[in-house]
């Protein structure tokens, strides 16, 4: 099975990129909504640390995003108590797709975390900043400073596309991003 991971900055359209390779997708950010909204235990776990702002299951993302903006640990400790539930969601992704070619990990903190094999394929979506912006500002929870705090977390995008394999430049039209994924795919099989 080849892993392909999917880099980027905030806004960069990772997720579309991701899911226009037309092979199976572990997206991270879909993964932890599922958890807030489903999973009791780590409600439990983050109103124990978090009992000021942590108030009724399922969890209220405005509720995480205070809680991140309030105090500087907070980002942090959700972190911790989030990320071993994901990694626990991307190793039964991995299992049931065992059997495939290409499986693709959309994962923001996949380099931060420690979550790719050294064996991955890291493919870098690079966008123009003010198309990110244009996007971002129509996203339903858009808080700048929520974001910023996202950004202080994550690697420098310099880093990340020093790391990469491949490169994507992502002009947000399907027609160019899946003819920048077939190249990569002839490159790869």
């Amino acid at each position: 099975m080849i892993r392909i991971g999917i880099l980027g900055d905030i806004g960069s359209g990772k997720s579309y990129v991701a899911n226009n390779f037309g092979y199976p997708v572990f997206n991270a950010d879909e993964e932890v909504s599922k958890i807030y909204k489903q999973n009791k235990k780590i409600f439990v776990k983050l109103k124990t640390k978090l009992p000021k702002y942590i108030s009724a299951f399922p969890i209220d993302k405005n509720e995480i995003a205070k809680a991140i903006l309030s105090e500087k640990n907070n980002l942090k400790k959700i972190i911790r108590i989030i990320h071993n539930e994901v990694k626990i969601k991307m190793n039964l992704f991995l299992k049931k797709n065992k059997n495939k070619k290409i499986v693709i990990l959309d994962i923001p903190l996949l380099l931060e975390n420690k979550i790719y094999n050294k064996n991955d394929i890291l493919v870098f979506v690079d966008s123009k900043k003010h198309e990110i912006e244009k996007r971002l500002i129509k996203r339903k929870n858009f808080n700048k400073k929520l974001i910023n705090k996202f950004k202080k977390i994550q690697f420098k995008l310099s880093f990340k596309k020093n790391k990469s394999h491949f490169f994507i430049k992502n002009d947000f039209k399907k027609k160019t991003i899946k003819k920048e994924i077939k190249k990569i795919l002839d490159q790869i099989l």
